[in-house]
């Protein structure tokens, strides 16, 4: 017996040991840049604080060199020049850049602790073998010197964009790549998603005094920047005898650094409702002023929204700032193109702002898990949208269902044949289109799934506590199933292995009604090879409609509160195709029978989920 107990404590402790806390490493930036605007080139020096958190000895690291991606014959140029279906932004203006137009970092020196590393360049990725490991639970101080010259703009970084922007730096420092319970994750850059460290940043950035910069995080010396950064109206100083100004920018708790600089700025701030400082950066003409002024408005009423339903911003400002190629999501700051009609501007300003709960507190590796931000950031976005619509700050109808066209666009794409599988690494898709429906649309028709299966009311718990359990963690999709798992107490890891793992599809169909007894059997079957739980609907001629819900076995258990609530039929097994309803009715009394009334179901084929088939199907 005393040998059976020590057996089981050991094996316990063993357990304990191999599903450790969900560690973090940590990188703090101090970076000090002095920037030629002539040549578009500029200077560095980094200093990174870096501590491993891991249970394991590193005897290496690696940095992405983001602007080496801007070269010609870079894997970003070849990936785009062979790809079926370009970025148009892109296709094969990289493999055009002159010697003066392309982007590069270079790096002069790298020290470990005093002492010198081993490195090499390999296109956009830095691998340095340390001078020394770095033991678990150890710091130690990685010290480079750099240069670089900004590109061209091309995709989100670079110089002279559009709309005449100088400068939207993004991906323009050596940034130490992630280093995780997967291990390093050191990709390539070819245009698509980033990962990063959480760490504290100090950055110095020393610039033509005829420049404004914007930038993530607070202003070190506002008095010194003007109005817009100093809480006292004064008007940004001369500085006589300098023609640059040092603008310093400190942001903790962050995985990126993200700037932009012009010399015809407009800026201003206001405080939320919420106390967060909201700043605005844009160019005064006509094709924004008007739009621009009017912005703060409706991003103080959406962050109300956002802080209630998906948690509160954790931040102490964000930056909305004109720049970059489309619309770019950054801590604490947004590049986006600003010369947009009203509501598109409110549009991008809220995916972006949107994109501070998925990808800068959550943080998922947006590599392997694209879906995780961008998908629930556009599920997001469109709840807020509707929102602002209901308070009329935005034109627009407002609809009970804002992802009902979302949900039918995948469907479509899915029955296309060209929908590929979730679980690809961003990088790998075949086109852009299956990874831009995959990474937006599916991974919002994700979100609406899971609301369908467990119900709104457990769902909505669902996502704060999914954010309040995994912030700063980097969560992968398993730990937000077993968020929704908890609240729900349903069963859920076979939505993700079809949704994620494969592209099977939903597809549910009337196969026939009939009536005998003064009784009516419904008759389902499931077309296609993904099971989901059903809701059932029949309208009666006098206008009573009758609700069903058939859950599946595989659940082990119902949904909860919901706007859809029915009678609870025995559970479908996903082995049997068929199923069959009684309904309590004659024939003659029905007048309409439906399958998912809501109109949440990714279902392929809306068509075969009514009877008659000839009524039209109305979400």
């Amino acid at each position: 017996m005393k040998s059976l107990i020590t057996f089981l404590l050991v094996s316990l402790a063993f357990i304990s040991l191999a599903q450790p806390e969900r560690w973090q490493q940590e990188a703090d930036y101090k970076m000090e840049i002095d920037f030629d605007v002539k040549n578009h080139q500029f200077s560095g020096e980094q200093t990174i604080e870096y501590t491993n958190h891991s249970p394991d000895t590193l005897t290496k690291v690696f940095y992405h060199l983001y602007f080496n991606a801007f070269q010609p014959n870079s894997m970003m140029d070849v990936r785009s020049r062979n790809i079926s279906d370009p970025d148009r932004r892109v296709e094969s203006r990289i493999s055009a850049l002159t010697d003066d137009e392309i982007g590069y970092q270079k790096i002069e020196s790298l020290e470990q602790d005093g002492k010198a590393t081993t490195y090499h360049v390999e296109g956009t990725i830095l691998e340095v073998t340390l001078a020394k490991p770095i033991l678990p639970g150890k710091k130690t101080k990685l010290k480079m010197k750099f240069n670089a010259q900004v590109p061209v703009q091309v995709r989100r970084s670079g110089r002279d964009n559009a709309e005449g922007i100088s400068y939207s730096m993004s991906q323009w420092y050596p940034k130490l790549s992630e280093y995780d319970y997967q291990g390093w994750h050191a990709n390539p850059y070819v245009g698509r998603e980033f990962y990063g460290i959480w760490g504290d940043f100090d950055v110095s950035i020393k610039i033509d005094r005829k420049y404004t910069v914007a930038a993530t995080g607070l202003v070190d010396n506002p008095e010194d920047m003007g109005h817009g950064y100093s809480d006292k109206n004064t008007k940004k100083k001369k500085f006589l005898g300098k023609s640059k100004l040092n603008w310093r920018f400190k942001a903790d708790n962050v995985h990126d650094f993200v700037w932009a600089a012009d010399p015809d700025y407009t800026h201003f701030s206001k405080v939320t409702d919420a106390g967060t400082v909201l700043r605005y950066f844009f160019q005064d003409n006509e094709a924004t002023k008007e739009n621009w002024e009017r912005l703060h408005t409706a991003m103080n009423e959406a962050e109300k929204f956002m802080n209630k339903k998906y948690g509160k911003y954790p931040y102490p400002t964000y930056a909305f700032i004109q720049g970059g190629d489309g619309g770019m999501e950054y801590p604490m700051a947004t590049l986006i193109t600003g010369e947009r009609t009203y509501e598109s501007l409110v549009g991008v300003a809220i995916h972006e702002w949107m994109h501070s709960w998925y990808q800068m507190v959550l943080a998922s590796n947006e590599a392997l898990y694209a879906w995780m931000d961008e998908g629930f950031t556009s599920h997001g976005s469109a709840e807020v949208m509707n929102y602002l619509r209901s308070k009329k700050l935005i034109t627009g109808e407002v609809v009970d269902n804002p992802h009902y066209r979302t949900v039918r666009g995948y469907g479509r794409f899915a029955m296309s044949g060209r929908e590929e599988q979730l679980s690809i690494h961003a990088d790998h898709f075949a086109t852009n289109q299956a990874y831009g429906v995959g990474a937006y649309t599916k991974g919002s028709v994700f979100l609406e799934q899971i609301k369908y299966i467990i119900g709104e009311e457990d769902y909505d718990k669902g996502m704060l506590r999914y954010y309040h359990d995994w912030k700063f963690k980097h969560p992968n999709p398993n730990d937000f199933i077993r968020v929704m798992e908890k609240v729900s107490g349903l069963e859920l890891d076979w939505f993700k292995e079809y949704f994620v793992y494969t592209t099977r599809t939903i597809d549910y169909s009337i196969e026939d009604v009939s009536s005998a007894d003064n009784k009516t059997t419904i008759q389902l079957k499931r077309v296609g090879e993904m099971p989901m739980p059903i809701d059932l609907s029949v309208v009666l001629r006098d206008g009573t409609v009758m609700n069903y819900y058939a859950p599946l076995r595989i659940m082990r258990g119902e949904k909860g509160n919901d706007q859809f609530s029915g009678k609870v039929l025995p559970d479908w097994p996903w082995t049997h195709a068929d199923y069959t309803i009684e309904v309590d009715k004659p024939l003659s009394e029905i007048k309409q029978v439906l399958i998912d009334p809501s109109g949440r179901m990714a279902d392929i084929n809306i068509d075969n989920n009514i009877w008659p088939q000839d009524q039209p199907v109305e979400n």
